[in-house]
């Protein structure tokens, strides 16, 4: 198998994908196994959709956690500290100027688990995220994206 590239994550990022395991672990498996209990109650199991269903889940959930537990191994947390306002890195916050709509637009770079578009939360890994990284104040960055060229001015970088 070969081995998982490493994860950054923010700190908020860590905690939400750990409180996610640990949902998954405690809650989300109890629950399963009452439905897998009361599914076999029904008897017959040739044609009890709600054990195969219960089971599915159970298969989804079991993938996940396993899914977690080999992305948790290999996180590196991001400092803050590490953060300058010179360049683009992860975790920055760039405020940056569209060229093309004349508006200002706010990202913040985070690993690829923590993206959010819609929130401004863009992945290290992303055309545009990409094409941010070690930039700084005052450069004109293009980005070759599926909805075509975009160019955007570098207006401030924040931790």
């Amino acid at each position: 198998m070969a081995a998982q590239k490493q994860m950054v994550l923010t700190d908020e990022g860590l905690k939400k994908l750990e409180n996610e395991l640990e949902e998954l672990k405690t809650v989300k498996r109890k629950d399963i196994a009452e439905k897998i209990k009361v599914a076999l109650s029904f008897g017959d199991l040739s044609e009890n959709s709600e054990y195969d269903e219960a089971k599915n889940e159970q298969a989804f959930v079991e993938a996940r956690i396993a899914q977690l537990e080999a992305m948790l191994k290999n996180v590196k947390v991001l400092d803050e500290e590490e953060l300058t306002n010179e360049h683009v890195g992860i975790g920055s916050k760039v405020k940056a100027m569209d060229l093309e709509y004349n508006e200002e637009v706010v990202y913040q770079i985070v690993g690829s688990t923590e993206s959010d578009p819609v929130a401004g939360r863009i992945s290290d890994e992303s055309p545009v995220g990409q094409a941010l990284l070690g930039r700084k104040v005052g450069d004109i960055v293009e980005v070759e994206a599926p909805v075509g060229l975009l160019k955007f001015e570098i207006l401030e970088i924040t931790k």
